[in-house]
């Protein structure tokens, strides 16, 4: 029997592996809402399945993936959800103007940082803003449409991409 080095990439790779089951698992519970044993089983063969097909794919072969998550994390996704909020109520108060008061741009918006799952983040984090949508993202450029100039001048001003970066160096 093989055992693990502490130091051997192989512990990051089993903890992803068993931290992606332990997701999987949970949102089937969740998204199910029963707790009937053949239920139960079809979710773990469900989950297991997916896990095969993801190891199979190299997915955690390449560290490309790897999620920054920490304190610093959690703070940019309360950071997110607040900025969420504040959009939507914008885009809500443009949408009930009768005069609809809408001034959409296009813009491309380079990435600070070259690391290519903070590039995703970006994009997806401007995305779920609503009011703008990333439409492209090529070697850390990321083509977005804003619905107002002030969405456009929010984002440019470049508070999501360094909250982002900052992930990275912590």
């Amino acid at each position: 029997m093989r055992t693990l080095d502490p130091h051997s990439p192989q512990i990051p790779r089993l903890a992803s592996i068993l931290i992606l089951f332990a997701l999987l698992a949970v949102t089937w519970l969740v998204w199910s809402g029963f707790f009937k044993a053949l239920l139960l089983f079809l979710g773990l063969v469900s989950s297991v399945l997916c896990l095969w097909l993801t190891i199979r794919m190299r997915f955690f072969d390449d560290y490309l993936f790897c999620l920054p998550v920490g304190l610093g994390f959690v703070g940019y996704l309360f950071w997110l959800l607040r900025e969420v909020l504040k959009s939507s109520l914008d885009v809500t108060k443009i949408v009930l103007s009768p005069s609809l008061p809408v001034s959409p741009r296009i813009a491309r918006i380079r990435a600070g940082s070259e690391h290519p799952y903070d590039q995703v983040l970006f994009a997806n984090s401007i995305t779920l803003t609503p009011g703008t949508l990333s439409m492209d993202v090529d070697k850390g450029v990321i083509t977005v449409h804003s619905l107002t100039e002030e969405g456009m001048r929010d984002l440019m001003s470049g508070e999501m991409d360094r909250r982002i970066t900052a992930l990275r160096r912590k």
